[in-house]
């Protein structure tokens, strides 16, 4: 073989393993970022469902304690039926 056609077979062989390298190291990439996507997105539902979880009992509280006491929503209520207001 002529020297051309070695350092052409040799570029074309480098240039072949280095695609074939990067390929494989953009695949691992995604692969690891949708993984973390998917952790991701399972710490969200937890979350979520953990917050729902604290709305319901604070509301489930609130009814508790509107049963127990009177509750005036800020509007003066009780004051200016006193004349204080």
């Amino acid at each position: 073989m002529s020297r051309a056609a070695k350092l052409t077979l040799a570029g074309t062989s480098i240039g072949a393993i280095a695609i074939v390298a990067l390929v494989h190291y953009q695949q691992n990439s995604e692969k690891v970022a949708m993984h973390a996507g998917v952790i991701r997105d399972i710490e969200q539902q937890r979350l979520k469902k953990e917050r729902q979880a604290d709305f319901e009992m604070q509301r489930a509280l609130e009814e508790e304690y509107r049963k127990v006491q009177q509750v005036h929503d800020g509007d003066g209520g009780p004051e200016k039926a006193k004349g204080n207001g």
